[in-house]
């Protein structure tokens, strides 16, 4: 793909929650270059039809006849984009007015990526940051050879983050075969798996984006087990992608599955809920080798060390 073809289609999901879709819409439509925005609705009853459709030709509507959940929205949206590029964004989340700029001129350095991460901000519903997501690797912004990303990811030191992080080619999308609606949590980074499978990724070491952490969003409301089973669906799935030339060097499923388990015990214990803590713990507890995976991340995410993998493109 030539640079001079880049076109971006922002689609922003939302159901209920018209206050706080104002917000993600205006940030599309000021966006330092122009863009395709599509607000894909599904079928929400608090006037969200009347306020996008008041906006005119500046924003294309799309509303399911029924609530698709998030996977249905995202996937009706992609269908209805014309950009080269789509970036992604939850109506409780909203971007940085240079976000798409941003984007695209790291893409004009690395046309073979599909897929792009940056920076986010997590900020409370008054618009306040609480915390921002750790720089990734050397530099302002830098790619990951295609062969190597699901190893990276499998070891997590290649994080693409939630949805209003990430941005993905169109084409790769289609033929990764869109959002898995039997998916109840994960399913972005399950899309992550499988897009990757197209191309290159890349990485921006800057905030382009802003989190809404708040009771009502989705996150808050899956349980803990759910997390674990879930995390240990997708940590199979990244298994059967990961490049030959890295196979021999993976740890067996078995020792994944018992340290996300310590991983998950760790989370439990830090909200007192020790009953699920102790259900988590047997007999991952008892295996050095899960122990050792849990140091190596802790210890990656403390000391923010780039990942050996990683090829600097930008400074």
């Amino acid at each position: 793909m030539e640079p001079d073809t880049i076109t971006f289609s922002i689609v922003i999901t939302t159901y209920n929650r018209l206050e706080l879709l104002k917000r993600a819409i205006a940030t599309a439509l000021d966006q330092t270059i122009p863009c395709q925005v599509i607000v894909v609705d599904n079928a929400s009853t608090d006037g969200t039809q009347e306020y996008v459709k008041s906006l005119g030709e500046r924003v294309l509507y799309h509303r399911n006849a029924t609530n698709t959940n998030h996977s249905g929205a995202v996937n009706a949206g992609v269908e209805q984009a014309t950009g080269t590029w789509i970036k992604l964004v939850d109506d409780d989340d909203y971007l940085a007015p240079n976000c798409i700029e941003a984007i695209t001129q790291a893409i004009q350095q690395r046309p073979t990526a599909v897929i792009c991460s940056c920076q986010a901000a997590q900020v409370d519903t008054n618009g306040q940051e609480l915390s921002r997501t750790p720089i990734t690797g050397p530099g302002q912004a830098f790619y990951i050879p295609q062969a190597d990303i699901h190893y990276g990811m499998f070891l997590e030191v290649v994080p693409f983050g939630t949805p209003i992080q990430v941005a993905v080619r169109r084409d790769a999308f289609l033929k990764s075969g869109g959002w898995d609606l039997s998916m109840t949590g994960f399913d972005d980074i399950d899309s992550w798996i499988r897009v990757a499978d197209y191309g290159d990724a890349l990485f921006i070491n800057q905030c382009l984006a802003y989190r809404t952490v708040w009771p009502g969003g989705y996150d808050q409301k899956i349980t803990l087990q759910r997390r674990l089973d879930t995390n240990i669906l997708i940590k199979e799935r990244i298994y059967q992608h990961v490049s030959p030339k890295h196979q021999d060097k993976l740890p067996t499923l078995t020792t994944i599955r018992q340290y996300l388990s310590l991983h998950w015990m760790i989370v439990a214990l830090k909200q007192k809920q020790f009953p699920i803590a102790l259900s988590f713990s047997i007999p991952a507890i008892f295996s050095p080798k899960a122990w050792q995976l849990l140091r190596q991340a802790v210890n990656f995410r403390k000391q923010k060390t780039t990942p050996p993998i990683a090829k600097l493109v930008l400074e």
